[in-house]
């Protein structure tokens, strides 16, 4: 399909702001951290704030044209020791919880779980958040979104990697060549998150 895709700039925080929070309402990690309906509301836009925020200024946020959709892309060096150039130092999960919402440990706990089981040593890209709008969902927005990364990946010899947050997720990235790394990340008292990379397919072609 017909997919315009292009990268967001500043000028577009606000729509993938919002689009973000409104995709991850009733995303199960998402109600892992913020717990309740209506604390949820009030509370969620500010930590995809902080992850759009991050990823304008040391990432790409892909865009399709009409609004539709978006996904959060970092670029990982083999040498980075952090979670996609989103905690470069010790204490940046405590300030995004002081910034987001000071009296949830579960901001910072989310952080610091992820940024352990993010795989090390191998240059990837890595897809922090891919939100599709709710009434939009169903269309192939996000595996476009995804394959044109992908697409580039393989034609650039590099991994790709990424945490799925529902088993059926985990069904959809399957399908574009992702599989398990490690085992299933299980959140305290909540669901499970499955890290997954995917191998480019060009470099296993060639074994």
């Amino acid at each position: 399909m017909g997919v315009a895709i292009r990268t967001a700039g500043g000028d577009d925080r606000e729509l993938v702001v919002r689009l973000l929070d409104e995709a991850f309402q009733d995303d199960p990690v998402s109600s892992w951290v913020f717990p309740g309906a209506e604390y949820r509301r009030a509370t969620h836009h500010r930590l995809m704030a902080a992850f759009t925020d991050a990823t304008l200024a040391d990432g790409r946020v892909d865009l399709v044209e009409d609004g539709s959709a978006c996904a959060l892309w970092m670029s990982v060096p083999a040498e980075d020791t952090g979670h996609g150039g989103a905690a470069g130092g010790e204490d940046e999960f405590a300030e995004l919880r002081r910034a987001v919402d000071p009296d949830n440990e579960r901001v910072e706990m989310i952080g610091r779980l992820t940024a352990g089981v993010h795989p090390q040593g191998r240059a990837h890209e890595y897809l922090w958040m891919i939100g599709v709008a709710p009434g939009r969902q169903g269309e192939g927005l996000g595996t476009a979104l995804i394959g044109s990364v992908l697409d580039r990946c393989d034609r650039q010899d590099r991994a790709a990697y990424l945490e799925a947050s529902s088993e059926r997720s985990v069904r959809l990235y399957r399908r574009l060549g992702f599989a398990p790394v490690g085992e299933p990340l299980r959140l305290p008292d909540g669901p499970l998150m499955y890290p997954m990379w995917r191998e480019p397919r060009a470099a296993r072609a060639q074994n």
